[in-house]
């Protein structure tokens, strides 16, 4: 590859990760929008426009940003940052629609799993740091619930990616998340499969609320109780930097669920499947109307999710108290978990 096709690559790579950092910032706080919307009307309010979360960051970015004096004050500036930079990282390593992830390679789906427990991680670093009883005690409710939703995340990707390895060929990774969206997994299990991955798509679901600190897990910042939390100190562009991390972070689960369990495409009935990159992964031979068919219907999908996953379940159900939110996500949720990748392994070894 000569200088000028090298540096031309380069270039593509810069704006396509800029567009999708775009994207994230953008249907993040779109979609914050229309989670406070619908949650208002299904509570019989009005609710504020769905434009709202976008006028909350430009307000909060022209505020001061007051740090407080027993803070330790890198910590308390750097983890905000941090808490936005690793889901936009995460977000180029899974595939938005019709495209294919920017940063493809082995590993990725572990790598996403990593990188989506950051943001939690950094909330309670900087609560920690702020010299807050208030932020301190939410810090240590946030690294509870990370602890307690780990465990049927960890059983559900596992599942997932052990029933994909045993329909590829052995030079394809089943960790790649091209390959899981390449290889649907309710096309690889029958019956009693479908019935362990429903089990299982219900447990990642429930999890959503836990990474995002929604009700009925949202203790970690219950201002009621504990006066906003880890966050009870921020302010100006510190607490614009958690704003929009909690929405990008929603759009990454989101979307993760979406390639591992709903990667279907529109345009997989509309226009005929060609294969481009060898026998193993088929593609869409795909136009500029195919290409923003699909792009809306993900977009629909990922709308329907965290309808599913955070507006309902913030509507029917008050905050837990904290006792009880490990052993919802280590027995019951885990469980559901469990029995689905007993279920999975049963049918796979039985016929």
């Amino acid at each position: 590859m000569n200088i000028e096709a090298l540096i031309s690559e380069i270039g593509l790579k810069i704006v396509s990760a800029l567009l999708i950092i775009i994207f994230g910032i953008f249907f993040g706080l779109l979609y914050k929008g229309f989670d406070r919307k619908i949650s208002a009307m299904m509570q019989s309010r009005i609710g504020p426009p769905i434009i709202q979360p976008f006028r909350d960051i430009r307000k909060l970015l022209t505020k001061e940003t007051i740090i407080p004096d027993d803070s330790i004050e890198f910590l308390f500036n750097l983890a905000p940052i941090f808490a936005l930079i690793t889901p936009l990282l995460a977000l180029l390593y899974i595939p938005i629609g019709p495209f294919g992830p920017l940063l493809e390679g082995y590993g990725d789906i572990i790598l996403i799993l990593y990188l989506m427990a950051l943001p939690p991680l950094a909330l309670a670093v900087g609560g920690s740091s702020s010299g807050s009883p208030y932020s301190v005690l939410g810090a240590q409710r946030k690294l509870v619930l990370m602890m307690s939703y780990e465990l049927p995340l960890a059983i559900s990707v596992i599942t997932v990616v052990w029933r994909i390895s045993t329909s590829i060929s052995n030079n394809l990774n089943p960790f790649s998340l091209q390959v899981i969206r390449s290889y649907p997994i309710w096309d690889q299990v029958g019956l009693l499969g479908s019935l362990g991955i429903a089990m299982i798509t219900i447990a990642i679901i429930a999890v959503i609320p836990g990474e995002l600190s929604k009700e009925p897990f949202g203790q970690a910042e219950a201002k009621t109780e504990i006066a906003g939390g880890a966050l009870s100190e921020y302010s100006g562009r510190n607490l614009a930097f958690y704003y929009m991390a909690s929405s990008v972070h929603m759009v990454v689960l989101g979307s993760l669920i979406i390639t591992i369990f709903f990667p279907y495409q529109l345009t997989e009935i509309l226009y005929p499947i060609v294969e481009i990159n060898g026998p193993e992964l088929l593609h869409i031979e795909i136009g500029l109307w195919a290409i923003l068919i699909d792009t809306v219907f993900f977009l629909f999908k990922l709308l329907i999710i965290i309808y599913v996953g955070v507006s309902i379940l913030g509507v029917s159900f008050a905050r837990l108290q904290i006792d009880k939110v490990s052993y919802i996500y280590w027995i019951p949720i885990s469980i559901m978990a469990f029995i689905g990748l007993i279920l999975v392994f049963l049918e796979y070894s039985l016929f």
